[in-house]
């Protein structure tokens, strides 16, 4: 196991966060449930931060404030993106480090190309920066959505990877159907698909009458293949995708030198 990322479960220490806010539904039902098998930390935007990417604060002022729910803590409202949430709580918040981050549980798929674009994905991804294991966890609704068995699912997945641990720079990347959990057909291990988005953007005029544009689109499924993250759900199946943060092609590499490219 020596290139593995691999925690105990004993005190199992969880930090939770999202990039659909504190106030998110997702993120109260993923709580509820980690608390169950450990003492669980919440630092998460304050507000909606959905498709930053992997976006960090550097030019302002970070601020961090507790966040209360039905009168108790909760957690810590950050004014800044979910990989900001990661990176302060483990270098700041927490007096020791995590064993494990679980980023979610978002509302909306994060498959194919969506990946590039998740908030939800690049706080887990900035966990796996700082050799912390992670989970992103995603929901594939984007109307009214039922989190409960999305966040059941969850400590299955937790107690998995601090059984088998992680290789280094690799988390899990976790969409589930939105169907009652008897209509779920199973688990499939899949890759990153190419579906795309079909962008077009919604010219508008504000009360000044000053024109805006409010991004919209649909998605281009692509793919085919029973084992890709967005046919295994549209499928019924949840989908389990190991992704890392090394984007080196390294198919190319020996064609690249080829080019003989002087300076």
């Amino acid at each position: 196991m020596k290139d593995k990322l691999v925690r105990s479960s004993k005190n199992l220490r969880i930090l939770v966060s999202n990039d659909d806010g504190i106030q998110a539904s997702g993120i109260f039902a993923l709580v509820k449930e980690l608390k169950k098998i450990g003492d669980v930390t919440v630092v998460a935007p304050e507000r909606q931060q959905s498709a930053v990417g992997h976006a960090i604060t550097m030019n302002y002022p970070i601020r961090v404030k507790p966040h209360f729910h039905n009168g108790k803590l909760f957690g810590y409202a950050v004014e800044g993106t979910p990989a900001d949430c990661v990176k302060i709580a483990i270098r700041y918040i927490l007096k020791s480090k995590p064993d494990i981050v679980v980023s979610g549980i978002n509302h909306g798929t994060n498959t194919a190309i969506s990946v590039i674009y998740s908030g939800t994905v690049s706080a887990a991804t900035e966990a796996t920066l700082m050799e912390v294991p992670s989970i992103a966890l995603s929901l594939a609704t984007f109307t009214t959505p039922d989190f409960r068995y999305a966040a059941k699912f969850s400590k299955t997945m937790v107690k998995q990877v601090l059984k088998h641990g992680l290789p280094q720079g690799t988390l899990l990347n976790v969409n589930i159907p939105p169907v009652e959990e008897q209509k779920i057909r199973g688990v499939k291990i899949t890759r990153m698909g190419k579906s795309t988005w079909n962008d077009t953007f919604d010219a508008r005029r504000d009360p000044a009458n000053k024109e805006y544009f409010w991004l919209t689109g649909d998605l281009d499924v692509l793919d085919t293949d029973d084992n890709v993250d967005q046919i295994a759900v549209m499928n019924n199946f949840i989908s389990v995708t190991p992704i890392h943060y090394d984007l080196t092609n390294y198919s190319m590499l020996d064609a690249l030198e080829k080019w003989k490219v002087k300076k």
